[in-house]
């Protein structure tokens, strides 16, 4: 199988190479904003969408124009690729997979890409790297790269440049060498509670620098704005951002590393991370309740990272041969897995969990961990769908009067016979 695989690395540029980097990011940012401007002009006036051949027409005019010639000092290939993103924003949108295109900022998220392999050369003994425009540089290569070169793409955070370089190469098919299943339940108070009863405790990346960064953007505050103060007082405040996404990053692959390594499934709750943590101010006509109470709760929510540490073990998952379920949250820590009780009753707090119709007693977060590995057992051995199952409604088994029945598979899967998965 082919594995695609990015290695990022901090560069280490002279100060010319420097300032050509922040022009080069500031020309594919004008070639967005201007590509996105017109294209909304010509949606006003009535006119069809511009691809991107057409659009890179008008790119070549505004090189060889009067008004920007200052766009031929930039490599043409991040331009197009500048374009290309445009272009998939777009279809995007269309898609309904994300919001309306934005115009970039500047200081925000400067980057740009080298498409083309063949303009790329990597001297791994040296530790250097070789761009378009930009000519040899030096990097920090903490480890090597693997695989053959795709493309680059450089990017500023944190007062630093940095290349993320993606390689692909062909690997065997993995097989996992654990043979267990867990369930996760990620929550606040513990960041992660698996169904064997341990948990991991939250980092609170942001919480442990929040007063800090309260004092940084204070001071940046009382500076004039794009004086050289208030850059100063800028840098601080990306150097901590900088901090606290470092941090959190490390936790989250210390972590997915040890979840996959370990464990051939792992069931997870398919959480909308972005509806659960948007803002309850409401409008003017309708203003939110609990307005503060809800916006702790999303800072908490965001600084946890919780779809990142799903993307994670989805991807390292797939690379060491297991799999990665996820079942609805409804009702995980509602349910009583001795007896089946599905009631709001179950949980009289956050973190306790008793069963008001056989006493079980236990963490509240590890009882949904149980449910959660219990949901992910029933739709990979027996093929139950539970990706679109509706929410049960409050019911215990004493109030059913219902035996129990025996399910029975019809057939396991391979790759679930290989990890030793019974069907239950």
């Amino acid at each position: 199988m082919q594995r695609l695989q990015a290695f990022k690395y901090e560069l280490r540029p002279d100060g010319q190479q420097a300032r050509q980097m922040a022009r080069f990011a500031g020309s594919c940012r004008f070639v967005f904003n201007k590509a996105l401007a017109l294209q909304k002009a010509n949606h006003e006036a009535g006119g069809k969408y511009i691809g991107y051949v057409a659009m890179a027409k008008h790119l070549t005019e505004w090189r060889n124009g009067s008004e920007t010639p200052w766009l031929k000092d930039a490599p043409v290939h991040p331009l197009q690729h500048a374009l290309k993103d445009m272009d998939r924003a777009y279809q995007n949108f269309f898609a309904k997979r994300a919001a309306f295109p934005k115009f970039k900022k500047k200081g925000q998220r400067e980057s740009f890409r080298y498409p083309d392999a063949k303009q790329i050369k990597l001297d791994q003994a040296n530790g250097r790297i070789f761009l378009p425009k930009l000519g040899w540089m030096r990097l920090r290569l903490s480890r090597p790269v693997l695989g053959e070169l795709r493309n680059a793409t450089v990017s500023y955070s944190g007062g630093k440049w940095f290349v993320a370089i993606q390689t692909a190469r062909e690997v065997e098919q993995p097989m996992p060498t654990a043979t267990s299943a867990i369930g996760i339940d990620v929550g606040i108070a513990r960041f992660a509670t698996f169904s064997d009863g341990t948990f991991l405790a939250p980092l609170d990346s942001f919480k442990k620098h929040e007063s800090r960064l309260r004092r940084a953007q204070r001071a940046m505050s009382r500076k004039v704005k794009n004086s050289r103060n208030w850059r100063k007082a800028k840098t601080q405040v990306q150097k901590i951002h900088a901090r606290i996404g470092n941090a959190r990053r490390d936790y989250l692959h210390k972590a997915t590393s040890a979840i996959s390594q370990n464990h051939a499934m792992v069931c997870i709750e398919d959480l909308q991370v972005r509806n659960m943590s948007k803002s309850a101010a409401g409008t003017d006509d309708k203003p939110g309740k609990n307005v503060r109470a809800k916006s702790g709760l999303n800072k908490s929510i965001l600084d946890q990272g919780w779809f990142e540490f799903r993307r994670q073990l989805e991807y390292k998952l797939a690379w060491s041969g297991g799999m990665l379920i996820a079942v609805p949250p409804h009702n995980t820590s509602r349910t009583c897995p001795g007896c089946g009780c599905v009631s709001a009753d179950n949980r009289p707090s956050q973190a306790v969990f008793r069963c008001i119709e056989c006493g079980h007693k236990g963490n509240a977060d590890h009882i949904g961990a149980i449910n959660i590995l219990a949901r992910g057992h029933r739709a990979a051995a027996c093929g139950e769908d539970v990706s679109r199952a509706k929410p049960a409604k409050a019911k215990c088994a004493a109030s059913a009067k219902q035996e129990p029945t025996e399910v029975t598979c019809s057939g396991s899967m391979p790759a679930m016979g290989a990890v030793g998965i019974p069907c239950r």
